[in-house]
């Protein structure tokens, strides 16, 4: 690779990224003829047409989506390089696109994100939420938040906890129908299940005590996609469900919720950050990730 290409793959992220010729030139300190110049150069180089062009907008073509997607990761490295090279530690700054489970989302990161922004005033950032992941590349995710075993090997996986499952009902329903004293007696009881974004069935109920893991068997009249829906019926006395214990954490406290069975506390459910690169994240994603482990700790 020479130089030439180099500095033809930095103008055109510089025209992707601001969204056009005239902009991409105010951002580099040259001339638009000069962007036009390097893009030409660069399509010359590779022997493919990568943007099209009109009066009114740029867009990639996907020869130049393909391209752009293989080599946008490797500009944040580089990027990330120099700032590690330039300073004793590399400096958070810069737009974080962050891909983040609705329910972690809502529950854990709300109220807290100021907090973080405050911490890194150089830092933009911007959330998506959705049930699924994606392609990180193509949305130009940096990192993604998920619960649960990750589904396929084509993004990097770091697990940052593992998070306790409890079973809760709340009183209004425990007075009008008991409290179940053993998870067997589950089987006489409403149910509200959730079902499972990767599988599309709802989750095996499940009770861990040690190394002993008991499989129970439930009735369901009431199965939900949205874990906020499921956490708003449990709370109006519809049933008992089953949670992330970080999710009911101030209504547990409140007496909102009642845990129904503590005797069995070692149910667990991942917290994954997914990385689109196999390279060592950028600072900007290290600090977020922090971020997330203190709030979830």
């Amino acid at each position: 690779m020479d130089g030439r290409l180099l500095a033809g793959v930095t103008v055109l992220d510089a025209v992707i990224e601001s969204g056009g010729f005239s902009r991409a030139s105010d951002a580099l300190g040259m001339s638009a003829s000069g962007v036009s110049h390097a893009i030409a150069r660069l399509e010359a180089r590779l022997g493919v047409r990568l943007l099209d062009r009109t009066t009114r907008a740029v867009a990639l073509t996907d020869e130049g989506r393909r391209f752009y997607e293989r080599v946008r990761p490797s500009l944040a490295e580089i990027e990330e390089a120099a700032n590690d090279a330039s300073s004793a530690r590399a400096v958070v700054r810069g737009r974080l696109r962050i891909n983040i489970d609705p329910l972690f989302s809502r529950l854990v990161l709300a109220g807290h994100l100021g907090r973080f922004l405050a911490q890194h005033p150089e830092l933009a950032m911007e959330t998506i939420t959705r049930e699924q992941v994606g392609d990180l590349v193509g949305d130009g995710v940096d990192v993604a938040v998920r619960f649960g075993e990750p589904a396929g090997a084509s993004l990097i996986a770091r697990k940052l906890a593992d998070i306790r499952v409890l079973t809760v009902a709340s009183p209004d329903y425990l007075k009008r129908h008991g409290r179940p004293k053993i998870p067997q007696d589950l089987a006489r009881h409403a149910c509200i299940d959730f079902r499972d974004p990767q599988t599309g069935r709802p989750y095996q109920w499940e009770f861990h005590r040690k190394r002993r893991v008991l499989s129970v068997k439930i009735a369901s009249r009431l199965v939900l996609s949205d874990a906020g829906t499921m956490l708003t019926e449990c709370l109006a006395g519809t049933g008992i469900c089953q949670v992330l214990a970080i999710a009911v954490k101030d209504v547990l406290e409140e007496k909102r919720l009642v845990n129904l069975f503590p005797d069995w506390p070692d149910e667990t459910f991942p917290l994954y950050a997914l990385y689109p690169s196999r390279h060592h994240p950028p600072a900007k994603v290290r600090a977020f990730i922090d971020f997330v482990l203190t709030t979830v700790r």
